[in-house]
C-alpha cells in the first residue's frame, strides 16, 4: 500500500458486522452458521475504526436489514431462503437488536446504512455522503469477504474511489474462499492489512 493515507479524505466501511451474523444468541448461530474466523473481527476492527476517527476520518457500518412486509413477515430474497431457510419473522427486522452493530463498534461509527443485498452502495445514501463528505478513499473491511466485502469494493472502484481492503479485517465461510477472493479484489483494489492501514494515516 501506498505510504500516507490521508485520514480527512478516508472512510472505513464495515460490512455487516451485526448481532444477528456474529452474536451466540443472534440468528446465524440459531441456524448453526457459525463463522470463527469473523468473530476476531469486532475487536480488531474495532481498534482501526478508533486510529482512523483519532486521525480525522470517518467511519460507517452497513447493516444487513430484512424489511418487513404488510403483515410484519421479512422479505428475503429466494436466492437468501435457499441458502438461510431458519429465517425467520424478526431476524434483521429495522431497529431490532440482531440488526444492530456489534458492541465493540459502540461510539466509533459516524453513519449507518441500512442495506438489502451485498452492497453498501446499492440502494442507500452512502455514495451522496462520501462525496458531500470529501472522502475520496474507502478501506472496506467485515463480511464476509467474497460477498458483502467484494460487493462494496467493487462499486467503490467503479465510483472512481481509491479502495483499500483491509486483509485481516475481513472473514469468509472458509479460508479458501477468503484468500481467493483477495486475490481476485487485487484487480480492483490495494489489499492490505489492519496495522500498515493505521500506519499509514496522516491528517
Amino acid at each position: 500500500m501506498s505510504a500516507g493515507t490521508r485520514a480527512s479524505k478516508t472512510v472505513l466501511v464495515v460490512i455487516d458486522l451485526q448481532n444477528d451474523f456474529l452474536d451466540p444468541k443472534g440468528a446465524y448461530a440459531r441456524g448453526g452458521d457459525s463463522n470463527p474466523p469473523a468473530l476476531l473481527l469486532p475487536a480488531r476492527v474495532a481498534s482501526v475504526a478508533r486510529a482512523l476517527k483519532a486521525a480525522g476520518g470517518m467511519v460507517v457500518a452497513s447493516q444487513f436489514t430484512l424489511w418487513p412486509d404488510a403483515a410484519g413477515e421479512p422479505m428475503v430474497s429466494p436466492h437468501l431462503q435457499a441458502l438461510r431457510p431458519y429465517l425467520r419473522k424478526g431476524d434483521f427486522a429495522p431497529g431490532s437488536w440482531g440488526q444492530a452493530n456489534v458492541r465493540e463498534l459502540e461510539g466509533l461509527v459516524d453513519l449507518t446504512v441500512s442495506k438489502v443485498a451485498y452492497s453498501a452502495f446499492f440502494n442507500t445514501q452512502l455514495d451522496w455522503v462520501l462525496r458531500r463528505a470529501g472522502i475520496d478513499t474507502v478501506a472496506v473491511c467485515g463480511i464476509v469477504t467474497n460477498g458483502g466485502v467484494a460487493s462494496t469494493v467493487r462499486d467503490a472502484h467503479m465510483r472512481d474511489y481509491r479502495t483499500l481492503v483491509l486483509a485481516d479485517g475481513c472473514a469468509a465461510f472458509g479460508e479458501e474462499r477468503h484468500r481467493i477472493s483477495l486475490a481476485d479484489l487485487r484487480n480492483v483494489a490495494e489489499v492490505t492489512d489492519c496495522a500498515a492501514f493505521v500506519a499509514s494515516l496522516a491528517g
